[in-house]
């Protein structure tokens, strides 16, 4: 008879051989027991949108969980069409041929001489085909692991247990809303996991911001309860190479707390958070404040002293925004402050400023750039500086004593949004010329008003609006 001793995550047998002990798997197990899933019916798994940390998402499940076909399919959806151009077809052959491992994979899968083909210009490949092999169009020069990738949304999504919001926010209400034509006739409710970040402005009924989820909610009908929100600090590309990161899901803890056992890797740590609003709209603030940390480390040639300057002032006003919404948002610490220190430091939000202050970019070349995607934080000024100065929002200026729009206090917001936006300012110096400014007040000063809750706006967080489709999702 072979005894056994279970020891380190694994399984010492008295006979000498030793078997890992399958956390993976068990993992696997109880997140499918919870959904109610049938022991001949997969969970289902699906990404919507293949930008770089959308992509990253899918391939660290797949790596994952990828060997238990029977037990769950991940596939990720993407539009079709997107040709890839001759240049990035170069720099793509250059890739493959670097790693040893990806080129053998290539020659296995029959895939390699099209590759060649591209590289001649004898072929045009497609985005969508070079992720099936692993390649993000965003993130070249990190091959992924191979995928399923759908192209048709409705094939992709209508029977998903769990999909993963991978679009720009300025994308999400829009996809979904075509994906809730194709689950009318669902009786169970997904679980929507947002990796979005950005927000929308809406001026009507009152000035409110409109995040991601409550994109979702208000697009699909699904409660809130079953919508989730992922960040923390990450660069998708750091991420895959196993870079030790971690990351927190926020959101209702029915499901927030198994997601985040699920999603938790030794080299990617997922905490869970009740805190929603705070989470989610850093998200999209950081965006804003990084395209400026950019044009600061080009224009002072990487001061750390300017720099540190810039950290100081952005995260004042990111901390005073988060309490016009939300009553006792979540300190800027821990997870949240290096959220927002990588993000500054290093990111396609951050590159593009830097970019654009040194002239080798233009603001007419849009905000979606080639090899970098959707460069987020555009946006995202445009919405927090609309929202921000509304009237109607008004609240005490604590020097001059009289009603000012909240965006008054906010320096940067208002120059990032003259450069970028109206381009009032023609120049990126002007983003120095606002931190230099003998008239500035200390951003600790920003801060103990916040925190007195005096400027707290619970409007700007709207109403979530009644939908037929939410009330039959939860009687049911």
């Amino acid at each position: 008879m072979v005894g056994s001793i279970e020891t380190m995550g694994h399984t010492l047998y008295s006979n000498g051989a030793i078997q890992k002990f399958n956390g993976l798997e068990k993992k696997l197990d109880e997140l499918r027991s919870l959904l109610g899933k049938a022991d001949s019916d997969p969970l289902r798994i699906v990404g919507v949108g293949a930008g770089a940390w959308g992509s990253v998402f899918a391939a660290l499940l797949q790596d994952n969980y990828g060997q238990y076909r029977e037990k769950v399919q991940i596939r990720i959806w993407r539009r079709p069409g997107r040709a890839v151009d001759k240049a990035t077809a170069e720099h793509l052959f250059e890739v493959i041929n670097s790693r040893e491992d990806v080129l053998r994979r290539l020659i296995r899968r029959c895939a390699y001489l099209k590759y060649v083909e591209a590289r001649l210009g004898d072929r045009t490949l497609f985005a969508d085909e070079i992720l099936k092999d692993g390649f993000c169009l965003n993130m070249i020069d990190t091959p992924l692991c191979p995928l399923k990738v759908v192209t048709n949304l409705q094939e992709a999504v209508w029977d998903a247990d769990i999909v993963i919001n991978g679009l720009p926010s300025t994308e999400t209400h829009e996809v979904f809303e075509e994906i809730s034509h194709y689950w009318k006739e669902r009786i169970t409710v997904p679980i929507i996991i947002s990796l979005a970040k950005g927000i929308e402005a809406a001026l009507d009924p009152v000035p409110h911001i409109i995040t991601p989820t409550r994109m979702i909610n208000r697009a699909t009908g699904v409660p809130m309860e079953n919508i989730l929100y992922v960040g923390g600090p990450n660069i998708a590309s750091e991420i895959y190479n196993k870079e030790h990161a971690n990351a927190r899901i926020c959101g209702a803890e029915k499901w927030r707390k198994p997601l985040a056992k699920f999603l938790r890797q030794p080299h990617f740590i997922v905490w869970d958070n009740s805190d929603l609003v705070t989470h989610e709209v850093m998200g999209g603030l950081k965006n804003v404040y990084a395209i400026g940390a950019g044009m600061v480390a080009a224009l002072t040639n990487e001061s750390a002293t300017s720099k540190s300057v810039y950290f100081a002032h952005c995260t004042s006003e990111m901390i005073f925004i988060t309490h016009l919404l939300a009553e006792d948002p979540e300190k800027l610490a821990g997870p949240l402050l290096a959220d927002t220190y990588v993000t500054l430091l290093k990111g396609r939000n951050a590159w593009y400023g830097q970019m654009l202050a040194k002239g080798e970019l233009s603001l007419d070349m849009g905000d979606s750039i080639s090899g970098k995607g959707m460069i987020q934080g555009v946006s995202a000024v445009e919405a927090f500086y609309k929202l921000l100065s509304q009237s109607s929002l008004n609240v005490l200026h604590p020097e001059e004593k009289k009603p000012v729009a909240p965006v008054e206090l906010c320096p940067i917001l208002k120059t990032l949004y003259k450069i970028l936006i109206s381009r009032e300012q023609s120049s990126s110096q002007a983003i120095l010329k606002a931190l230099r400014d003998e008239n500035l007040n200390d951003p600790r000063e920003r801060i103990e008003i916040a925190q007195t809750h005096a400027f707290f706006k619970p409007s700007l967080l709207g109403q979530p609006r009644i939908d037929l489709r939410s009330i039959c999702y939860t009687n049911t």
